[in-house]
């Protein structure tokens, strides 16, 4: 019997329990309330009240609302992120982006437009 030593990842939005791991495709809408990880591959749109983190190596071609967005991946597609959006080193955006606060890294490549909104209360 093999164990696999399972860490959760833990964000100030809580432990990102729902990871869509390497190697996975998903194509559609997808909707969630607690935090959410994507290392694969996802189509479609994305539509959250929640923290949605991106991660390296993963390659996102959607349109995306969601409260908290971290990207450090590859996304296509406008992003709409209601509190804050945080681009980190390796993090690829190209589509127009809204939202409250950005952060954008050394190193990330970021083609569109953007405009800053007013944080939802």
């Amino acid at each position: 019997m093999i164990k696999k030593n399972i860490q959760n990842q833990f964000t100030d939005y809580g432990t990102i329990s729902t990871i869509l791991g390497k190697g996975t495709y998903f194509n559609g809408t997808l909707s969630f309330k607690k935090p959410l990880q994507v290392s694969g591959e996802f189509e479609g749109e994305i539509i959250s009240e929640g923290f949605l983190f991106i991660s390296e190596g993963a390659i996102v071609k959607a349109n995306i609302k969601a409260n908290t967005v971290v990207v450090a991946g590859h996304v296509t597609g406008n992003v709409v992120a209601l509190e804050r959006l945080e681009m980190q080193t390796t993090g690829k955006v190209v589509g127009n982006i809204k939202t409250a606060k950005l952060q954008i890294a050394d190193g990330v490549i970021f083609d569109g437009s953007c405009e800053m909104i007013q944080k939802a209360n």
